[in-house]
């Protein structure tokens, strides 16, 4: 008996290690990305000169979002054929060099998460938009697992916190916000509602400098995203809650929007029309 007692409780014991050991890594995947690597191989293709070039990036190394990226990578295929771009979608880092970039008129990072290009690659981003590109990040392109100063602040404007956790999706009503760019908002309506894991930042990008294109009334939802022992993240953004916001940044422009956790974000036309907007203008 006491053998089999023994055999038991080693069993729990080495249980909860492993579960222990299991959670820690995943949160550190999602807050830093796990594994890191870099690819630096250009790849060999052709980009061409007569067409609206777009760069659609889902690589992932922190937490990924896997129905929303391969809904997301179907519907700009589509957008593509339907507007007439040239679509380059990847998961590799080599295209992201000075002489391929500047070949392209719009950058996306598809859900896009954890440390994703060495600082080479990163300062051609940087170079490209200041010199006239554009960049796009969906949802998870605002975590804060980048660890990429210039790209929080030129993207989002401000640092994620959380997102809610009861529930962690929740709808709302999505409104539209007058903005000095009209060519964003075409064909968007003025409200939608959409259910959504609606990311909370420690600051107000409108308060940076960004242009709202839509927000929620953060009173609506519950934003609280306290677990076990996460005592402090029982706050919201406030009545005034933007989800898709955007900027001039050196000559280009900048634009996220924290919707699109699911695939039931790539079936509202609102939100895939906003998208096609940000990517035409």
């Amino acid at each position: 008996m006491k053998r089999v007692l023994k055999i038991v409780l080693w069993s729990i014991v080495i249980l909860v290690v492993l579960i222990f050991g299991a959670g820690t890594v995943f949160l550190y995947k999602v807050k830093n990305g796990f594994p890191v690597s870099y690819e630096t191989e250009a790849p060999s293709i052709d980009i061409p000169s007569d067409k609206h070039n777009v760069l659609l990036f889902s690589k992932t190394t922190g937490f990924r979002h896997a129905e929303s990226i391969e809904a997301g990578k179907e519907t700009f295929l589509k957008l593509a054929a339907d507007s007439g771009w040239y679509l380059y979608s990847t998961e590799e880092g080599g295209i992201f060099n000075a002489g391929q970039l500047s070949k392209f008129h719009t950058v996306i990072f598809n859900n896009c998460t954890g440390r994703l290009l060495n600082d080479e690659q990163q300062k051609a981003l940087e170079d490209y938009v200041n010199n006239g590109g554009s960049l796009i990040g969906i949802h998870g392109a605002g975590d804060d697992s980048h660890h990429w100063d210039w790209y929080e602040q030129n993207l989002m404007g401000a640092h994620f916190s959380h997102h809610p956790l009861d529930p962690q999706l929740q709808s709302t009503a999505i409104t539209l916000n007058p903005v000095p760019d009209s060519t964003l908002t075409v064909g968007l309506p003025s409200t939608w509602t959409h259910a959504d894991e609606w990311y909370v930042f420690l600051e107000n990008p409108r308060a940076k400098g960004f242009q709202i294109i839509y927000n929620i009334d953060g009173t609506s939802i519950n934003p609280s995203g306290n677990m076990l022992w996460m005592k402090d993240k029982n706050f919201g953004m406030g009545k005034d809650h933007p989800v898709a916001w955007y900027r001039p940044t050196g000559k280009g422009r900048t634009f996220y929007t924290s919707i699109g956790h699911n695939a039931e974000a790539w079936k509202q036309d609102a939100f895939v029309r906003m998208l096609a907007n940000a990517v035409n203008n």
